[in-house]
């Protein structure tokens, strides 16, 4: 068993990097807190970064998960081997790269790019956010695979995964920590990444931002809106190359005492996204880079 401590980052590639950078800092509200050749780093909380812009071809590179340290991550190369994965250790310039100690990259079996790191680069000091959105921290991540329950199973057999809740066969919520989802799998027919998620410190910085992000001419994807599955309240907008971010604040803890059964939610009904039954579509998918281009990419 594969033990995850926390989500690390996200690689996205961009064929603009300053319309990229631009959106993330004076729109989402992100700190540009370095620049290495054709990479930019992005950071929202104690993380160097948890998002990296690499010049090149536009869609998701990889979603980065943290490990406990190298121990962990040579037992987790052994499993994932085991279980039919492509294991690729990550080398000293790469972990530079990413501000990490050691990583380990592999595809599961829809083909997104996942890394597992270890010594992620932690930075204290406070942060000079691009607009004040009231970002609090870097919450969760969510991919895409052809059939949720199948991901579901994959990633409950190797890694310290569990179900939270199902939203039919469209969606599977997944923690491994109280929050009551850090992982999420969408139905979607191509490998990518769905949506990157920023808490926010109160309901009032998601419908203030409501209204400046309409005032800006950002497209509103969903919201804003209620999750009942995870009581979130939420906003999700697009950027630019299709990659969808969002904001949600209030969201549910499921403690390790507590007598928790997964529900399932169907999603034909009105209020099976959005609690306020508010209209709702998918967010878009960054899709995945192809596996050859992103080896190409630092």
């Amino acid at each position: 068993m594969i033990m995850i401590d926390d989500i690390a980052y996200v690689r996205s590639g961009t064929a603009d990097l300053e319309t990229a950078v631009r959106f993330a800092v004076d729109v989402v509200g992100l700190e540009e807190i370095a620049r290495e050749g054709g990479t930019a780093y992005l950071r929202a909380d104690h993380r160097h970064h948890c998002l990296a812009f690499v010049e090149g071809a536009a869609g998701v590179l990889a979603s980065g998960f943290v490990v406990r340290d190298e121990a962990v991550l040579a037992a987790a190369e052994i499993e994932l081997e085991h279980a039919g994965c492509r294991v690729e250790r990550g080398d000293a310039d790469g972990a530079r790269h990413r501000r990490v100690s050691d990583y380990l990259a592999f595809d599961d079996p829809w083909g997104n790019r996942i890394e597992l790191v270890c010594g992620q680069t932690q930075v204290h000091r406070p942060l000079r956010f691009g607009r004040a959105a009231g970002i609090v921290e870097f919450g969760h991540l969510c991919v895409d695979a052809p059939d949720v329950r199948e991901a579901y199973a994959f990633w409950s057999a190797h890694f310290n995964i569990t179900i939270s809740d199902w939203i039919g066969d469209a969606a599977a919520l997944m923690r491994f920590d109280p929050v009551h989802h850090k992982l999420a799998v969408f139905k979607g027919v191509r490998p990518g990444l769905c949506h990157m998620n920023f808490q926010v410190e109160s309901i009032d910085d998601v419908m203030r931002s409501w209204h400046v992000l309409e005032r800006m001419g950002v497209e509103i994807e969903m919201g804003p809106g209620r999750h009942p599955q995870s009581t979130a309240v939420f906003l999700y907008f697009k950027g630019p190359e299709g990659l969808t971010y969002e904001y949600s604040w209030g969201v549910r803890r499921i403690e390790p005492d507590e007598d928790w059964r997964p529900r399932t939610f169907d999603p034909a009904e009105p209020d099976a996204i959005d609690l306020w039954a508010g209209p709702t579509q998918k967010p878009s998918t960054q899709f995945q880079v192809a596996a050859t281009q992103a080896r190409t990419a630092r």
